[in-house]
């Protein structure tokens, strides 16, 4: 009788986890500043992340921004995500964690490495590399809507069936633009060992390139902003952080 009670017990255990899986969640909220990082999307961090959460499947959104309906009134519809940061010595360590809205883990990738001395460059090598453990994961969202935690005081309101939740869910929308540039003139690509270096007519270097896993994706860098640099039906932009405020600078690039 001991037996049949363990093996029921454990077979309950099994379910309970085996339900607690990304397969739950459509939603994934990225901030905008990792902790051990000391500004909003430093070397592109957190832009490359959503990016490539984006490339799994997920429906994503800065914590900060503007979210669909159904996510803005129950925030335990998304997983949270974080990056941790190991120190090393002569090796960049992170690590991608994704947890539910009551802070328990969900996924936990590898530790992604990098050696490159470059700071921009080893951070952005190391997340993709922790990002591979998720690459190995299966990823379909199975339609389930997260209760959210219990009031202490009961509220008399019918839950919203499913099915409607789900109609009344908008498309997905990016980090809204604060600030749109146009491109200031023509700038011409060198091939450099990890990129790109654009230069202008005078020549004078006005941008350097990093190569990421993300096709027309690049890690970008102008010793005084890092950003991205990304294309976007058909035309190239620079896309950072300024005052916390979005700002994407269009560019004319001849590769």
């Amino acid at each position: 009788m001991k037996r049949y009670t363990f093996i029921i017990a454990l077979l309950i255990s099994c379910t309970a986890y085996a339900q607690n899986t990304i397969n739950n969640y459509k939603y994934v909220l990225v901030p905008e500043k990792f902790g051990f990082t000391r500004e909003d999307n430093q070397y592109g961090l957190n832009t490359l992340a959503k990016s490539l959460l984006e490339e799994k499947g997920f429906t994503v959104y800065f914590d900060n921004a503007e979210v669909p309906k159904e996510l803005a009134g129950n925030r335990c519809n998304a997983l949270n995500a974080d990056v941790a940061q190991k120190k090393g010595l002569f090796v960049t360590n992170l690590t991608l964690i994704l947890k539910d809205c009551q802070g328990n883990i969900i996924f936990k990738s590898k530790e992604g490495k990098s050696r490159e001395k470059e700071f921009a460059t080893a951070y952005n090598l190391a997340l993709q590399d922790a990002f591979t453990s998720l690459k190995d994961v299966p990823y379909a969202y199975n339609g389930t809507v997260t209760a959210a935690p219990q009031a202490t005081t009961p509220v008399a309101v019918a839950p919203a069936p499913a099915a409607t939740i789900q109609a009344s869910t908008p498309a997905p929308a990016p980090a809204a633009v604060a600030e749109v540039k146009e491109a200031a003139g023509t700038l011409y690509a060198q091939a450099t060992p990890n990129g790109f270096q654009l230069i202008d007519l005078t020549p004078k270097k006005v941008l350097t390139l990093f190569k990421t896993s993300v096709q027309d994706y690049f890690i970008a860098d102008n010793d005084t902003t890092h950003g991205i640099v990304l294309k976007k039906s058909g035309d190239w932009y620079f896309e950072y952080y300024k005052e916390n405020k979005l700002v994407s600078e269009k560019l004319l690039i001849k590769f």
